[in-house]
């Protein structure tokens, strides 16, 4: 058991599928946002186990499974499935570096010891604020819900702060790839923190996109190798850890067939 406060919670698991949305809204006002953040980190005390949770060390969490870390500043950080965090603290800086996977920070503001989120070549340094970051292999997302944050690129040889990539406000998400320019574009707080519910919001995403989102979260692996169909625009509310609900539901809503190989749930025509 590690020393601070760990703090263990399922997600809800039901499935939620409902008629397709209309796309995503491009602007999030200050006081949705943190209704919204506030009814999510509410949640970080429900049905709860707590562990300790002490500087220079962290935690993971296996396929499928989330937990919810309270540190000892006061700063409070969820984790989603199949991540792991590390943790340093130290009397002048508070650093957290994603090894992989997604993480939800709530930052207790310390001007004095800055919060710095590492996540591969990318620096997010923050003082009070709620905000996610997604790292898949070079892919680093963040998405800030309430607050102020900087994205820097780290130089390659040092490691250390090169270039300021980006200022986010509210409701932005900056997505950088290895080399390639990063993209600056809105995200709504409902669809940044919906695995905090148990969910996955889609709004027009292209299915095989949509299937390698709730792949990540167990159960039935689901495939989809028709390009036709891997190209269907999908949108809807699901619930993560119900993959053949997923399947079913596209099935009766396109008139397609769900195979089973395996353990493996094909879409096909």
């Amino acid at each position: 058991m590690l020393p601070g406060a760990v703090q263990c919670m399922d997600a809800e698991r039901s499935m939620h599928a409902r008629a397709p949305e209309g796309p995503a809204r491009r602007s999030l006002t200050r006081r949705s946002a943190l209704a919204l953040a506030a009814s999510v980190l509410v949640a970080f005390g429900i049905g709860t186990i707590w562990m300790s949770l002490a500087p220079e060390q962290g935690y993971a969490t296996a396929v499928g499974e989330q937990k919810v870390a309270v540190l000892e500043d006061g700063s409070r950080i969820a984790l989603n499935t199949n991540s792991r965090v590390d943790i340093e603290f130290t009397p002048g800086t508070r650093t957290i570096r994603l090894d992989h996977g997604e993480a939800m920070f709530e930052v207790a503001h310390n001007a004095a010891r800055p919060f710095i989120v590492t996540a591969g070549d990318k620096q997010v340094r923050a003082l009070g604020t709620v905000f996610l970051v997604r790292r898949e292999g070079d892919l680093v997302t963040v998405t800030l819900i309430d607050g102020k944050v900087s994205v820097t690129e780290l130089s390659p040889r040092t490691g250390t702060a090169a270039k300021a990539s980006a200022i986010l406000a509210p409701g932005e998400r900056f997505t950088a790839s290895g080399a390639r320019q990063p993209v600056i574009d809105t995200e709504s707080a409902e669809v940044a923190t919906a695995w905090r519910r148990g969910q996955a919001i889609f709004r027009d995403t292209p299915m095989v996109e949509a299937v390698a989102e709730l792949n990540r979260y167990g159960g039935a692996k689901l495939e989809v190798t028709d390009p036709r169909l891997a190209a269907l625009p999908i949108s809807g509310v699901f619930a993560t850890n119900e993959t053949r609900d997923f399947a079913e539901a596209m099935a009766a809503l396109h008139g397609l067939h769900v195979r089973k190989e395996g353990e493996t749930l094909q879409i096909v025509p």
